[in-house]
């Protein structure tokens, strides 16, 4: 039989491999063998790289493996495909690729093996392997996940709910896409619906950071009071400072008509004057808000350095 990769074990020569496509040739997913190997493999991998799994029905992490694999490779909609290759039925194919034990992961990409792994990985694991592989541009899920979380940012709530729609429609269980959707409720002032969409998710799901983050801004939110009350209780800040009761309700009302900065600045003068006030109420507030915001929101990196410098200095 002739070899379907070069002496430096790298390159495709096709010799004698050029059989007919095997089950499923244009489909994402595919069970393919030795005589199939170039068509399905070498040359699919000049169009998009390939993931190659060894596998075998007897093998219990490759149970555990053949799942994440298909899940991701379908949410990547076409950028990675799956070649699936069973080594009881095609060992001479597996002792080429020297194929020691199973499971194991082969990436080919312009007709070469380029990376591989051994054994079950985690899904986290795995996608960092495809992002790899695919150049780190991103599932076209995570791409529209992206492209909605623009629009709501630019306050496109329509298009951006739009688009967490149809992620979800195709991925339920999504929850980035799930956290989305829930935002674009609160933006278009609907907190209660936002908080009924919340409650109708499985409960793991709702422990997600992405979910929990918005759980949290739901209660700042409820927590904010009278927004009306915020010229108020600054004339009783400005004519008593030490009032930490009435500079936290200020900031609680600021936060609340959107003025977030501002109240992130009134929680971290709380801190200053009295770190310890309430059970360290103004701190934890502060913490609250950065959990609804995001790590990478600018108003999280910039509020994160103001609580340091008061509560390092």
């Amino acid at each position: 039989m002739a070899s379907i990769l070069g002496d430096d074990g790298m390159e495709a020569t096709g010799n004698g491999m050029g059989g007919g496509g095997g089950e499923g040739g244009g489909d994402l997913i595919s069970n393919s063998d030795t005589q199939n190997f170039v068509v399905q493999v070498i040359e699919k991998s000049m169009e998009a790289p390939v993931l190659v799994d060894f596998w075998a029905p007897w093998c219990e992490p490759c149970k555990t493996l053949s799942p994440i694999l298909e899940k991701l490779v379908r949410e990547y909609s076409g950028a990675v495909r799956l070649v699936k290759i069973n080594v009881d039925e095609n060992q001479d194919l597996a002792q080429q690729l020297k194929v020691q034990s199973i499971p194991v992961v082969f990436a080919f990409k312009d007709g070469r093996p380029v990376d591989a792994f051994q054994g079950a990985q985690p899904e986290s694991q795995i996608r960092r392997f495809i992002e790899r592989l695919t150049g780190n541009a991103g599932s076209p899920v995570d791409q529209a996940i992206d492209e909605a979380k623009a629009l709501l940012d630019a306050g496109g709530c329509g298009q951006a709910g739009e688009i967490y729609t149809q992620i979800l429609e195709a991925e339920p269980d999504n929850p980035t896409a799930n956290a989305g959707m829930a935002r674009c409720l609160m933006a278009e002032g609907d907190n209660q619906k936002a908080q009924q969409f919340l409650d109708g998710l499985a409960p793991e799901l709702r422990t997600h950071a992405d979910l929990a983050a918005v759980q949290t801004a739901l209660e700042l939110a409820a927590a904010s009071g009278d927004q009306g009350a915020t010229e108020e209780l600054a004339e009783r800040v400005q004519e008593n400072p030490a009032d930490h009761q009435a500079r936290f309700d200020l900031a609680l009302a600021l936060y609340g008509s959107g003025r977030t900065e501002t109240a992130i600045e009134e929680l971290v003068e709380i801190v200053r004057r009295d770190r310890k006030w309430n059970d360290e109420a103004a701190r934890k507030q502060i913490l609250k808000i950065f959990e609804a915001l995001g790590n990478a929101d600018p108003v999280t990196v910039e509020g994160r350095r103001k609580l340091s410098a008061v509560l390092f200095s």
